[in-house]
């Protein structure tokens, strides 16, 4: 066959997907009409990673399940919008990791609105002025972010889903040579990721220090001798050059972001809970409470400590466990683990997320 009629096969697939996409938009029509009388949330993670795992399944190739979730998560996030715009609140400017990650989640078709601190972030939820939430949780280098864990303390909010993001760093310049750069702006956290790199390669570089990537980027485009450290999508709208891409010190730097809201996901079988507690003031009291996850033979994927800002050197442990808070199995861990705990709060289950 030649071009021109490879090319009209072409043409004639993409009608058939039009008119399939369209096909499935009525239905979503009508699912919101459903929705609208059991009052089910318009956003379901638990039907969400259902979508994501059938297309994967009936996928045989040649295109990857990466690229065909990818075009599902824009066919999704156009169907939210059919249902009811969403506005999903996300900490940092515009073309930082988290806004990244929350179009990654989310899609184009929402609107999304920039938070200045993570509390803002809960806030605008809480208000209602946003329908969820992103913030950063933890990061596989730098390790949790703390001023997250602490806003669960005295939010109701809850965990509804997950999304792991490798962060991939790149230095960014407007100057046509590494020697040229006298400055280099980023914020801290990056800066300790890429430590390493920056004192093999720009040793001399002075270290500016600034609240987000996106500043960075914005200073950079407009400063001689300056360079920094961002995304790509924050070179494409500051019209800087990279200069160098990925120069993370790790090769597996990945960040956990948490989406935050008022309802929470049913339970997929591949669940993931997390809850908040404190102990007992007593020798051993710690020891025991986490008893009943090995007796219920419940994997713990992660435990931090924060302390109360209450009483001097009490604290509150948060704890990520395998399994939906539905789950029998949780059910009675968390029913033994209660009667040994001062305080206990679930947080939320969700589905285990994946990475984008």
């Amino acid at each position: 066959m030649n071009l021109k009629n490879l090319r009209k096969s072409i043409d004639s697939i993409d009608s058939g997907i039009i008119k399939l996409l369209n096909k499935r938009a009525k239905v979503v029509v009508n699912i919101t009409k459903v929705k609208g009388k059991v009052k089910e949330s318009i956003y379901v993670p638990d039907r969400e990673k259902e979508v994501y795992k059938n297309v994967a399944a009936k996928n045989s190739g040649p295109m990857s399940d990466g690229n065909l979730c990818a075009i599902y998560r824009e066919i999704m996030s156009a169907a939210l919008e059919l249902e009811r715009p969403l506005k999903i609140a996300y900490f940092g400017p515009e073309f930082t990791n988290t806004h990244i990650a929350s179009m990654k989640k989310f899609g184009s078709s929402v609107k999304y609105t920039t938070c200045g601190t993570i509390r803002d972030v809960f806030s605008e939820v809480e208000k209602g002025r946003a329908d969820y939430g992103v913030v950063p949780i933890e990061n596989s280098i730098e390790g949790a972010v703390n001023y997250t864990l602490d806003m669960f303390m005295d939010s109701d909010l809850k965990i509804c889903s997950e999304v792991y993001m490798e962060i991939a760093h790149n230095l960014l310049s407007n100057e046509i040579s590494m020697a040229k750069i006298k400055r280099i702006y980023s914020n801290p956290q990056v800066f300790g990721q890429c430590r390493i790199w920056l004192e093999t390669n720009v040793p001399s570089a002075e270290l500016v220090e600034v609240s987000s990537t996106s500043k960075a980027a914005e200073i950079a485009s407009r400063q001689k001798g300056s360079a920094c450290i961002a995304s790509i999508l924050a070179a494409k709208h500051y019209g800087l050059k990279v200069m160098e891409d990925s120069i993370q010190d790790s090769s597996h730097n990945v960040t956990r972001f948490l989406v935050i809201g008022k309802t929470e996901a049913k339970p997929t079988k591949e669940d993931k809970t997390s809850i908040m507690f404190s102990v007992k003031d007593r020798a051993g009291a710690l020891h025991d409470v986490l008893v009943p996850f090995k007796k219920y033979k419940i994997s713990m994927t992660k435990i931090e400590s924060r302390p109360s800002k209450i009483k001097a050197w009490e604290y509150y442990f948060f704890v990520d466990m395998e399994g939906h808070h539905e789950n029998t199995r949780v059910v009675k861990a968390l029913s033994e683990l209660k009667k040994g705990c001062a305080y206990l709060k679930v947080l939320g289950s969700y589905p285990i997320g994946g990475r984008v």
